[in-house]
């Protein structure tokens, strides 16, 4: 008579036990999935190498050949112009303390022209480059660049408009997830969609 009565007090305690291992296993996928620090997108960059600079001559400083912008995670990122390559990027990481290797984000072999514009919001980095064959004779940009970098930077939306002014300004939404590139008309940017000239 006691052993069925042992056997189904077996048979609960083991299934209690199940349950509170489901429930564990439960509880530690829940905090997986929900850390903060989650990325869609995790740095794969290697930081190992040091600032470089355009080798544009200019007299004066700031050289509008470099710019460099601070995103809100202590995150930096450079661009600047090479002559006969185009447009490079680095970004540093501040537990790193280092920036990555120089990047050709847009190739080119035309000369750089005005300055680079940096804008960023919640990880979300903006560009405005320009490259013309006669920009040094005053004349006009013959490749104007909107350029879109986010999360890890490792790859960059790359617009080029053929023989325009250039962009005068672009605007980041605060959420990071859409770009206003305006000047006398309209190219926008967005994560889902990608660039969409208006």
């Amino acid at each position: 008579m006691h052993k069925p009565g042992i056997q189904v007090l077996a048979r609960a305690t083991v299934a209690v036990s199940v349950m509170i291992a489901a429930a564990a296993c439960d509880g530690q996928q829940d905090s997986a999935t929900t850390a903060p620090s989650a990325s869609a997108s995790p740095d794969s960059s290697v930081y190992a190498a040091e600032l470089e600079k355009s080798d544009l001559p200019w007299s004066g400083s700031p050289s509008p050949y470099n710019a460099v912008v601070k995103l809100d995670d202590g995150r930096r990122v450079a661009l600047h112009y090479l002559r006969g390559k185009g447009l490079v990027e680095q970004h540093y990481s501040p537990r790193a303390k280092a920036w990555t290797e120089p990047k050709v984000i847009y190739r080119t072999k035309t000369d750089a022209c005005q300055g680079i514009e940096l804008s960023a919001k919640n990880g979300t980095v903006a560009v405005i480059a320009d490259f013309g064959s006669y920009c040094y004779d005053g004349e006009p940009p013959t490749e104007s660049i909107a350029a879109v970098g986010t999360s890890s930077l490792t790859d960059w939306n790359i617009n080029v408009t053929k023989d325009f002014d250039g962009w005068e300004r672009a605007s980041v939404s605060d959420d990071g997830k859409q770009v206003v590139f305006g000047s006398d008309t309209t190219l926008r940017w967005s994560r889902a969609d990608g660039f969409e000239r208006e």
